[in-house]
């Protein structure tokens, strides 16, 4: 009689038990068998997400989350890394776009091989104007920079206009000087129209460069609409899943937002308005807004040129032409920040101003406090941070201003960044990790096109401080180094952070967009030299695979 009740017992346990662990809530995606960052407070790490209606709606242990959900779609990671989606907080993914139809001049070793390349795709190019990005004197063995002479020679009835790789200087022929009239006597304020000998050289500096860029066709709407669906492709094979457009009018922004109301741009995009007098009307006047992949809240401000093309505005002349008594440029007068700076804050909006040198970044950052008057959530951003003076660190504590930095800026310059500040001034340039401490978080971004795109070399130089080559054996210098989790919380949650973002994206956690990358390397615990080995397998964006090497 007790073993009949004792065994009628077990069965009824084990009946419950057999229900109890069956599925009962369908969904759309299970991630399992992963090593999942979650990104949240504790950087917790489990191994399983649970998506339905492109939001995460459970994070654990791959047993609880298969025992109450049935999914539609099943994604084994087989023991594999997912983080959360990257954000590249600071690019151009509209000058991406449109450069993908110009002529690439990255890694050109010579301006000899800038005339061979630019020749070649002359070839195929039968518009008014040939365009290309990329060159960087500071990369030839003759640092300097070159003249239009062979340009005019090679094309005298074609315009040329070849922009250096930071975008803040340019080399055109004689063609296109004279279509955008441009002579001896023009003059323009926060740029440079160089002459030799009282003769154009050619080369164009900051605002001198809008002179040109104000006389080429632009792309119409459907032709920018080609392009960007074109070039999120390669975002999404390097696991980005949000960009932070560094300066956009409204065509390309209205663009944007139609491609990705009719679903044919997948990519999530934090657009930041360039600084121009009919957008402060227009935005303004709209106020900041947001949908569920474009936020447009912010305007992007030019406060000086570039370190490598010497147009940074610096406290004390440059190093290497200290006899010249030479301190870079403002692009805009103070006055021009001072009243934008007011009606930004009391709009709602976000500002964010591109700094380079140690005088520009003191003097944007004093405007910033005079506005924000104490510790606060404005959130307002200093994109790049480049060169600070000691003095002037604190100022992003004592208003909590967020850094937005490029670790590969510095790999990049690095080659010659002691020559244009000398050994002193260059400590306190790149200096990634005093930046973090000031208020716990630092937003990285890549400036692609002037970078690569890929987030994975944003990552190995932030920790490593070295370039691709592995160079300099130490780091650059390594004190500024970020750790691991440091660096991937930049370009994840601290990233969204500065975007007002945190809230849906940035981490893996329950009610955030399903957001997320899969790769073929831990980052986190990898050796070094192996990080840029790394690989993405598939990203995915809202739930949705946007890109995928997997069988």
């Amino acid at each position: 009689m007790i073993n009949s009740f004792f065994n009628k017992s077990l069965l009824v346990v084990f009946i419950a038990t057999l229900f109890s662990c069956t599925p009962t809530e369908k969904i759309d995606l299970i991630v399992h068998n992963a090593k999942v960052y979650t990104l949240n407070d504790n950087f917790d790490i489990t191994d399983a997400i649970a998506i339905n209606d492109g939001k995460i709606i459970a994070v654990g242990p791959e047993n609880e989350i298969k025992n109450k959900y049935l999914a539609k779609e099943y994604l084994d990671a087989r023991k594999r890394p997912v983080y959360p989606g990257f954000i590249d907080a600071h690019c151009h993914f509209v000058g991406y776009a449109k450069s993908l139809q110009q002529v690439n001049l990255v890694g050109t070793t010579s301006f000899n091989d800038v005339l061979a390349k630019t020749v070649e795709f002359s070839k195929s190019n039968t518009t008014p104007w040939i365009t290309g990005r990329g060159w960087d004197q500071n990369d030839w063995e003759v640092k300097e920079y070159p003249t239009k002479q062979q340009l005019d020679s090679l094309f005298p009835d074609q315009a040329v206009f070849l922009r250096r790789v930071d975008g803040h200087a340019a080399l055109v022929n004689q063609k296109a000087l004279d279509i955008a009239k441009i002579t001896t006597s023009t003059k323009i304020d926060g740029g440079v129209i160089e002459k030799i000998n009282g003769k154009l050289t050619g080369i164009l500096i900051d605002n001198a460069v809008g002179l040109i860029t104000a006389v080429i066709p632009d792309f119409t709407a459907k032709e920018l609409a080609n392009a960007l669906i074109k070039a999120e492709q390669d975002l999404f094979k390097v696991g980005l899943t949000t960009v932070d457009d560094a300066g956009l009018n409204r065509m390309q922004i209205e663009t944007i937002e139609q491609l990705q109301n009719d679903s044919l741009l997948k990519i999530k995009v934090y657009a930041m308005i360039s600084a121009q007098p009919e957008l402060f009307d227009y935005y303004l006047k709209k106020g900041p807004y947001k949908t569920d992949r474009l936020n447009v809240s912010s305007f992007k401000f030019y406060a000086d040129g570039a370190l490598g093309s010497r147009g940074a505005c610096l406290l004390e002349p440059y190093s290497d032409i200290i006899e010249q008594k030479h301190y870079g440029l403002l692009i805009e007068q103070e006055a021009f920040f001072e009243k934008y700076a007011q009606q930004l804050y009391d709009k709602g909006f976000q500002m964010n101003t591109h700094c380079i040198g140690d005088s520009a970044n003191r003097m944007v950052m004093n405007i910033y406090k005079n506005v924000l008057k104490t510790t606060n959530d404005k959130r307002w951003r200093i994109e790049h941070a480049q060169v600070i003076n000691p003095a002037d660190f604190k100022t992003f504590a004592d208003y909590t201003i967020i850094p937005s930095v490029q670790p590969t800026h510095a790999t990049s310059d690095m080659h010659w960044a002691k020559d244009r500040l000398g050994e002193i001034r260059v400590k306190t340039a790149y200096a990634y990790k005093e930046l973090l401490m000031q208020n716990g978080l630092i937003a990285l971004g890549t400036d692609f096109p002037i970078e690569g795109i890929n987030p994975i070399n944003t990552f190995y130089a932030a920790v490593a401080r070295k370039d691709a080559n592995e160079f300099p054996k130490d780091g650059f210098q390594p004190e500024n180094a970020l750790t691991r989790e440091e660096a991937l919380k930049g370009m994840t949650i601290w990233a969204a952070i500065a975007n007002f973002e945190e809230n849906e994206k940035g981490s893996i956690e329950v009610g955030k967009s399903a957001d997320f990358v899969l790769l073929d390397n831990d980052i986190i615990t990898t050796k070094e030299n192996a990080i840029l080995n790394t690989k993405v397998l598939a990203t995915y964006i809202n739930g949705e695979k946007v890109f995928s090497t997997l069988k």
